[in-house]
């Protein structure tokens, strides 16, 4: 079976939803495709339970529908998944779930992409055509777990974030967090809520703000440069939590605004972890060396027993799994090659949307640049 289209959007997370709205705003036809059999997968099956946007609203809003007025600074898991399940609605977004791209190419002769599918159910192949093409298939398609030496022979319970909902199931046990970004920290405070024997492993300098920090730092930097706003938010920082590095944590030499626009690295916004770090609840290590049954031999050469290791590890891109012509736009990663703000379009009507690591504002800017460029030739 082929199917025609003018753009063919690969991912319907909010990336893709993104851009397919900002398309219908401009009449640009299109087709959206997506491997699993619901939207947003990430947002409904592989968020913990506790988990709310780490931003303000007015920074995590997708084009052309803000929230509701009654929704809270801080969106909530569920109430996330409402507002993108009342997007696909609004601009009538029908995405064609569990279709599987297996390769996408550029025909130099006919000019376009052909992406060949594969339709779950039923099973049957397609053939996409299409002048345009959209990687919106995500930062987070892909568990990454570090190879550890005798990972693989632990004996009690690896998973990695992405399969974490609640610390209900860990009470009493002693669990062990690898990775101190948002989800690390957080994920280590509900279990440590929840009265498991938590440590966390913190391997790299790391910025810790409040909420309202990052706040203020990313309202203020639309007006005043952004080494003076990291400056104050560093000195706000320091006064709020004090000097963090006698237990574990060093912030980076860069400021946490310019960290992130450099490298796509956030700051972690604490939600009560730092607390339970200083009063000894939530125990600070350094590098894992080794495990050997259920004992974790750490870098320090202290050795500890654990049931149950939680990795918040992140994710790779499994774009270049499939894109057999994205060389213009991605690099050996899957990743965009370009810095932000210019990573958005590669050759021959290629874009990718939501891979520069910078949550769901530069999903919006990547969706509404996207659309204006596809219209400048899509009428040419």
């Amino acid at each position: 079976m082929e199917v025609q289209t003018v753009v063919l959007i690969v991912g319907a997370g909010p990336a893709g939803l993104a851009t397919a709205a900002c398309l219908t705003q401009l009449s640009i036809p299109y087709v959206i495709v997506e491997r699993e059999d619901f939207s947003a997968s990430l947002w409904r099956n592989r968020a913990y339970d506790r988990l709310k946007l780490h931003l303000a609203k007015e920074f995590c809003e997708l084009p052309h529908m803000p929230y509701p007025v009654d929704a809270p600074t801080y969106i909530p898991k569920d109430q996330f998944v409402k507002y993108l399940d009342n997007y696909i609605e609004c601009f009538d977004i029908w995405p064609k779930y569990q279709i599987t791209i297996e390769s996408c190419s550029y025909d130099e002769g006919r000019k376009c992409w052909l992406s060949m599918a594969r339709e779950t159910t039923p099973p049957v192949a397609v053939r996409y055509t299409s002048r345009f093409l959209v990687v919106a298939s995500g930062e987070n398609s892909a568990e990454n777990i570090p190879n550890i030496p005798g990972l693989n022979d632990f004996t009690g319970e690896t998973i990695h974030s992405s399969r974490y909902k609640s610390g209900a199931a860990y009470s009493g046990k002693n669990v062990l967090v690898v990775g101190c970004g948002n989800s690390g920290m957080e994920i280590a405070y509900d279990l440590a809520s929840h009265g498991a024997n938590t440590s966390i492993v913190i391997r790299s300098p790391v910025h810790v703000v409040t909420k309202e920090i990052i706040r203020l730092g990313m309202t203020l930097v639309q007006h005043i440069p952004v080494n003076i706003v990291d400056y104050l938010l560093v000195k706000l920082s320091n006064f709020v939590f004090g000097d963090l590095s006698k237990h574990g944590i060093v912030r980076p030499k860069i400021g946490p605004l310019l960290l992130k626009e450099k490298n796509g690295r956030s700051a972690v916004i604490d939600v009560g972890t730092i607390g339970l770090i200083k009063n000894g609840t939530i125990k600070v290590l350094g590098d894992i060396s080794k495990i050997k049954g259920n004992t974790v031999e750490f870098e320090c050469r202290k050795e500890t027993s654990f049931d149950a290791i939680v990795f918040a590890t992140g994710y790779n891109s499994t774009a270049n799994m499939w894109l057999k012509n994205g060389e213009s736009m991605l690099n050996n990663d899957g990743l965009p090659k370009q810095e932000f703000p210019n990573h958005w379009k590669g050759a021959n009507g290629l874009y990718c949307a939501g891979l520069a690591k910078r949550g769901l504002a530069g999903i919006a800017m990547d969706a509404k640049n996207i659309a204006n460029d596809m219209l400048s030739s899509y009428h040419a």
